[in-house]
């Protein structure tokens, strides 16, 4: 006996037979990653160190609590003195609000593009002598500037990127202040040097009375070597607090925002092609993750 032939299935079987089977499928949108751009980098473009000018459980609860009275900052890192220990208290993948209204290089808004790290630090305290920085304890840069060799190396970030809250925003930040020993991160490879030869080579040129540039050639100097400020051809407030950022950083033993021979010195080798340079290679490295 012969089977029956099969019967062609119809336009409506082929379409209960489709819904069936979307009803039945995963939820969600299905998203292809086999292929990737080379044309991508990390949305991480800047490192930014500060101070917390405050008390570790003081520092914690300003940078965690929310409502309406709270101070609205965060940051992605908090890094204890007593006992030293590292927080993270914002994902990397997330923004925090550290940077505030910030600048460099031509780049604004740094909060969008930036991993933000508070070191608890007193910051200027009151002593016998009148007001000072406080220093930091060695085991606590130990532990920041690990972190930093660990963010640096997962997100690639250039050497000049990895800046102080002074540097993005000299007007009314001064952490990490003078205290805070940048030459050790150069050091570690993390931050570029001024070329100390060429600092003293060039000093010479400045010493000796009226030898000093002039003030557009400072605040022409500042900008170029990425700091916001507006060249007002005039010895203001603005341009006076831009210079001791820098001088905090790069000559630490005095801040006073005044311009002076080694000042001038340390600006133009900044500026010059080769003037920057890299004290140690940056090692691979990873903190470990508990």
């Amino acid at each position: 006996m012969h089977a029956p032939p099969r019967r062609k299935p119809t336009a409506a079987l082929l379409l209960a037979l489709l819904l069936s089977a979307c009803a039945t499928a995963p939820q969600g949108l299905r998203i292809d990653t086999r292929y990737s751009s080379a044309n991508q980098d990390s949305r991480v473009q800047f490192l930014i160190l500060h101070f917390t000018a405050g008390s570790f459980q003081s520092s914690l609860r300003t940078l965690t609590e929310g409502g309406p009275n709270s101070a609205e900052v965060s940051s992605h890192y908090l890094v204890r003195d007593q006992p030293v220990e590292i927080y993270r208290l914002v994902d990397e993948s997330r923004r925090a609000w550290h940077a505030g209204t910030s600048f460099w290089q031509g780049s604004t808004n740094l909060n969008a593009a930036s991993i933000g790290i508070e070191i608890v630090n007193p910051g200027l305290i009151q002593a016998p002598g009148g007001p000072r920085y406080a220093p930091y304890p060695q085991a606590q840069i130990d532990a920041v500037i690990a972190l930093c060799k660990d963010i640096v190396a997962r997100h690639h970030i250039r050497p000049e990127r990895v800046l102080g809250h002074s540097d993005i925003q000299p007007l009314n930040k001064t952490d990490p202040g003078p205290r805070f020993p940048w030459r050790q991160l150069a050091e570690a490879g993390l931050i570029l040097w001024p070329d100390e030869a060429q600092v003293s080579e060039k000093q010479i040129n400045y010493q000796g009375e009226g030898q000093l540039p002039d003030v557009n050639w400072f605040q022409d100097q500042l900008i170029r070597f990425g700091y916001g400020l507006a060249r007002s051809g005039q010895w203001d407030m603005a341009t006076t607090s831009t210079l001791a950022a820098f001088q905090m950083k790069y000559r630490p033993a005095r801040y006073d925002g005044q311009p002076d021979a080694e000042t001038a010195a340390l600006l133009e080798v900044v500026n010059l092609p080769g003037g920057m340079r890299r004290l140690a290679p940056l090692p691979v490295f990873s903190v470990p993750r508990t």
